[in-house]
């Protein structure tokens, strides 16, 4: 049966295991074409694949309910439950998201776009479940790497505590994102080493039950002390003192050994962890030698795996690269990521100095304390770490980095629109959740130079600070003021009298390219690069005021709380003049789409503001005659 011909999961059953194999064969061809052509997430759904035909032979979604963890382990899933016709639109904007979408399909029964959270949902579920009489089944499936989140052990603890009926399956692949770190992973490479046990272990038991007699008690003997023996050499009783059935290690690209296993744990009344081990990158061998750079790719060539068109410098890099020169004056200066080494580019820093770089997993709570710690124990840490995902570590930065004043620099990669990830991975929310916070300077860089000059000014200030930054940098534009960097203080970037721009980061670069053909109809507005989005430049504001200037501000995030937020209130609590406008992304969770795309929907491009301005200051002008 081809892929073409698969409406539903049901379609599937009725293959045999040779069939399932080129099943198999055609979803990883289908998943390499694909993402070498959109980017997207490729070791991880190469690992997954049998995985994923065995539980929807086994299971009956949308009755059962199936969670992964994360959620860009899934595509074989939308491969199998009627999205094979529309899988080449996946991460495309108005196409398919790259992580399961309740709206997509039935079969999604929950969104997961952060790592960590599967169990706990599933636990959710399951509760609600047996609350309402109903007998189904509810299988988290956990890539190992999740596990080195903490989330993980509260909903195991609280699981099998209760003894509510649940399965877990463990996809074991020995990564993460990057390789796994931490002593969890050395605990798994124990449990693999048992599968061997496990092999052996049914060949006596085989040879045992053919001796006449004597066979089968001989047998069950044997099986209570290979038990104890396992349970001394493998150590699985870390699963098992939490209250789950144990089952595994198995080959995770064994189909048979699948559908046997996942076919006895719906027969438990009990908790059940599956330990299947897998190959992440499985069937594309330049994945499956480098798994770190196929995790989240950008579009490739599959005859040689390069990418199609080379991205420019990252910002993550910049600041690693400024980072380490810092450092080899500072031996006070560490670096700090949770799980993501490469996608932040902290890697650069660990090449040069790997004794003060730490990975402490998917774990952003734990890193901001241990970061508080390092402070407070005489070093200067820096955080590298996404937007989105420092939102899990909020009350960790509050109470423990800023209660305290200490001096933690949190390095935010991806603010603003997040491309073709979507919407968990949008960073339109930081402004908001950070500079409410006390003795907490929040700064946005125009471009890499100003980063450099931002990460050393923040070892200046000896206290907490956090720089937001997208993905791509932006190099120094020569054509304007090079004003030194000051924390505190705006810089102009073009004079005008009609109006003012106060642009954040990102939109500098917008704002001064709208500025310019304003500037050809005849409107001269003021582009004033607003880099310190806490503490404000009041000068500058009072400047603005004492004119009666119309002012918009400008910034890749959310309205609500946001840059233009906190100048409006520094506009009420002084009773200024200022006629302010502002604009930003209207409060909403953000598709998945190309940058530009996404940029326009919101709004944001350079066509759209020159009409806002435009309408705004000719309207102005019409009141005042």
């Amino acid at each position: 049966m081809r892929l073409s011909q698969i409406h539903q999961p049901r379609d599937i059953r009725g293959l045999d295991l040779t069939q399932c194999q080129a099943l198999a064969d055609e979803m990883r061809e289908t998943i390499i074409h694909t993402v070498a052509c959109n980017g997207g997430h490729l070791s991880s759904n190469l690992g997954a694949v049998e995985i994923t035909l065995a539980l929807h032979r086994v299971f009956d979604t949308p009755q059962d309910k199936i969670v992964f963890d994360v959620g860009h382990q899934s595509y074989s899933h939308k491969l199998l439950t009627g999205r094979a016709e529309r899988f080449g639109s996946i991460r495309q904007y108005g196409g398919l998201s790259g992580f399961p979408k309740c709206e997509e399909s039935e079969h999604d029964c929950f969104e997961t776009g952060h790592a960590s959270t599967a169990i706990s949902a599933a636990l959710g579920l399951a509760r609600a479940r047996d609350l309402q009489g109903e007998t189904h089944h509810v299988v988290a499936v956990v890539g190992d790497g999740a596990l080195t989140g903490g989330m993980c052990y509260e909903a195991l603890n609280d699981c099998g505590n209760s003894n509510t009926r649940l399965i877990v399956i463990l996809n074991d692949n020995q990564m993460s994102i990057a390789k796994n770190v931490g002593a969890l992973s050395r605990h798994f490479a124990q449990l693999r080493a048992s599968a061997g046990w496990n092999t052996t272990k049914r060949k006596v038991k085989y040879g045992l039950l053919q001796l006449p007699v004597i066979g089968e008690p001989l047998s069950k003997a044997m099986h209570s002390l290979k038990e104890s023996l396992k349970t001394l050499l493998f150590n699985e009783g870390f699963f098992t003192s939490l209250g789950f059935k144990y089952l595994g290690p198995i080959n995770g690209h064994d189909q048979r050994a699948m559908e046997t296993i996942f076919r006895r744990a719906k027969q438990l009344d009990e908790p059940v962890i599956i330990h299947c081990v897998t190959k992440k990158g499985n069937g594309y061998r330049k994945a499956e030698k480098k798994p770190e750079l196929f995790h989240g790719t950008p579009p490739f060539f599959i005859e040689s795996g390069e990418v199609q068109k080379r991205s420019r410098k990252l910002y993550g890099q910049v600041a690693a690269d400024t980072l380490a020169t810092l450092a080899k004056k500072d031996e006070r200066i560490v670096a700090v990521t949770a799980a993501m080494p490469s996608g932040t580019s902290a890697s650069h820093f660990k090449k040069k100095f790997p004794n003060r770089f730490f990975d402490v997993g998917i774990a952003e709570e734990h890193a901001v304390t241990m970061c508080a710690g390092l402070a407070k124990g005489g070093l200067r840490p820096f955080f590298f770490v996404y937007s989105t995902f420092l939102q899990r570590g909020y009350d960790q930065v509050l109470h423990d980095v800023c209660m305290q004043n200490l001096p933690v620099v949190f390095l935010l990669d991806r603010a603003g629109l997040g491309n073709e990830d979507g919407q968990s991975h949008q960073g339109l929310f930081d402004i908001a959740y950070l500079r409410h916070i006390p003795n907490m300077t929040l700064l946005a860089p125009a471009d890499s130079s100003e980063l450099a000059e931002m990460l050393r000014a923040s070892m200046e200030l000896g206290t907490p600070c956090a720089i937001r930054y997208p993905k791509t940098a932006v190099s120094p534009n020569t054509g304007y003021p090079t004003v030194p960097f000051v924390v505190g203080r705006w810089r102009t970037l073009t004079p005008g009298g009609d109006a003012a721009i106060l642009a954040v980061g990102s939109m500098v670069g917008v704002a001064l390219n709208v500025s310019q053909r304003l500037q050809q109809e005849g409107i001269e507005v003021e582009v004033i690069n607003a880099s310190t989005v806490k503490p404000l430049d009041a000068a500058c504001l009072n400047r603005l005021a004492a004119k009666t200037r119309l002012v918009f501000t400008l910034e890749e995030h959310v309205l609500e709380g946001g840059f233009g937020s906190a100048v409006l209130e520094y506009n009420a609590m002084h009773n200024s003049k200022l006629n302010i406008h502002v604009l930003g992304v209207v409060g909403s969770f953000i598709p998945h789409g190309d940058y530009r795309t996404l940029l326009k929907d919101v709004e944001l491009d350079e066509e759209a503001l020159l009409a806002r301005i435009r309408n705004a200051v000719q309207s102005l002008e019409a009141t005042n005659g």
